[in-house]
């Protein structure tokens, strides 16, 4: 099972560069494409090296579609519905979780040679549809400006925007971040590439400013905090989890688990509806509060399960109803908000390698946890394995405390000033409020030199 997330690196890995190339949209088919094959691979695998082979085809096209997205979805949404939009893909992962949870329980009926065949192929079904609808959708106008197509970045935000007004407001501010010079409005404009992505990885990973470091930490911190803090354990292991706890039926467990993704997907939906209304920090603090809470109930049941010698139904109760807490207090939060906040963090040239790193960390992580919980909880018993998540998840709390400012309502662009001072992010959050004031037009020099030293570094456009 965690295998899979160690062969997604390759997705992640290439997948940034690839719709820098091609564009956001046509990735999206590229990644429909391989979970398509790698589906019918696993179906039809005569042997356990041929299944091996499709769990590697469908990971390098989860890899793809973990970085591709999030960033399309933040690319085309205007800053105030970008949480509620760019949280979609987080939702429809849970809504794929639950519908396969479902579909196990009723394939479980047939043969058994037959029904995990089916188990596996029938994800070759959603990708077909997927790669067709994508056609009919926008190529993000981002990627448009990047590629010099201002006559088709303003198509695409006339449709995408609430006024004309709002169009011609998105189009500067990428323009800007392109480096391209305000005055240029020809259809076709020329735009300073730096060939074969090697400024983009040097500014990301070997020179970069305080703001692009402050970034990197944070991207890369929710993710490994998001997997770190258990949620895979508990996804895919929660029939052991419910056999720990004295559920023995294998119809009860499979009921059990399903439970478990209806409430996952439902309290994530409710999360896309406060994702633009709250705010991202007041949910991603209380959501890991939560966390933290039933991971400490959880693993006080099972230590006590495992510690006595007759069945105890509150203990059992208390196991139930903790997991269940675990997934709906992950869900109203640190699910959702990990995919949205990596992908509007990034400055536009470094966006897609960006967000694809913190997909990286998160794979890995949830590769490690998913293939080494067993063993895990062999070593320190499964309640001391719940012990240890709820450690992670109080270190995470403080570090999403000190260390991530809130980016509600913010462009793409305008939030790049908010990082760069790391623990200092409230001065500055402060002060950009502050010249807001001052200035009627929402901009001021410290806006346009950041942006400009973000996203380029010295503009090259003349």
């Amino acid at each position: 099972m965690g295998i899979l997330n160690i062969y997604s690196l390759i997705g992640t890995a290439v997948a940034g560069r690839t719709s820098d190339w091609i564009g956001r949209r046509y990735t999206i088919v590229v990644a429909a494409a391989i979970f398509f094959a790698g589906a019918l691979f696993m179906g039809f695998a005569p042997n356990y090296a041929f299944l091996m082979v499709g769990r590697f085809v469908a990971g390098i096209g989860v890899g793809f579609a973990c970085v591709i997205a999030p960033v399309y979805t933040a690319e085309v949404s205007p800053a105030s519905s970008r949480g509620f939009l760019t949280s979609f893909p987080e939702v429809f992962i849970n809504a794929g979780i639950l519908l396969g949870y479902v579909s196990n329980y009723a394939f479980s009926t047939l043969p058994l040679h037959l029904g995990w065949r089916v188990m596996l192929g029938i994800g070759a079904v959603p990708s077909v549809f997927l790669a067709v609808a994508v056609l009919a959708m926008p190529e993000s106008p981002r990627w448009l400006v990047l590629q010099g197509r201002l006559g088709d970045a303003k198509k695409v935000l006339d449709k995408i925007s609430d006024s004309k007004e709002e169009a011609l407001l998105r189009l500067a501010d990428i323009k800007e971040a392109a480096g391209i010079l305000p005055e240029c409005n020809d259809d076709i404009v020329a735009v300073p590439k730096r060939s074969h992505g090697e400024g983009v990885w040097r500014d990301l990973i070997l020179h970069p400013t305080p703001t692009v470091r402050h970034i990197l930490i944070a991207g890369i911190g929710i993710h490994f905090v998001q997997q770190t803090s258990g949620i895979d354990a508990v996804v895919l292991y929660s029939p052991k989890i419910f056999e720990k706890a004295g559920i023995t039926s294998q119809s009860h467990k499979l009921l059990a688990t399903v439970a478990v993704g209806f409430v996952k997907t439902m309290f994530i939906l409710v999360a896309t509806f406060l994702l633009d209304r709250i705010g991202r920090r007041p949910l991603l603090l209380t959501s890991v509060g939560g966390m933290i809470l039933s991971l400490a109930s959880l693993g006080m049941a099972l230590t006590i399960i495992d510690h006595s010698d007759t069945k105890l139904i509150w203990a059992i109760a208390l196991a139930i109803a903790s997991v269940l807490a675990f997934v709906a207090t992950f869900s109203i939060g640190m699910g959702p908000i990990t995919m949205v906040y990596n992908s509007e963090i990034f400055p536009l040239r470094l966006r897609a390698q960006g967000t694809s790193i913190g997909v990286a960390v998160n794979r890995v992580m949830s590769g490690t946890i998913s293939m080494t919980f067993l063993s895990f909880s062999k070593a320190i018993t499964i309640g001391g394995v719940f012990f240890f998540f709820m450690g992670v998840a109080i270190a995470g709390w403080v570090f999403f405390y000190t260390l991530l400012p809130e980016t509600q309502g913010k462009t793409l662009e305008e939030m790049q000033v908010l990082f760069g001072t790391f623990f200092k992010w409230r001065s500055t959050m402060r002060e950009l409020e502050k010249n807001k004031r001052v200035d009627g037009n929402g901009e001021s020099n410290v806006y346009t030199n950041s942006i400009s030293q973000i996203q380029l570094g010295p503009l090259t456009a003349k």
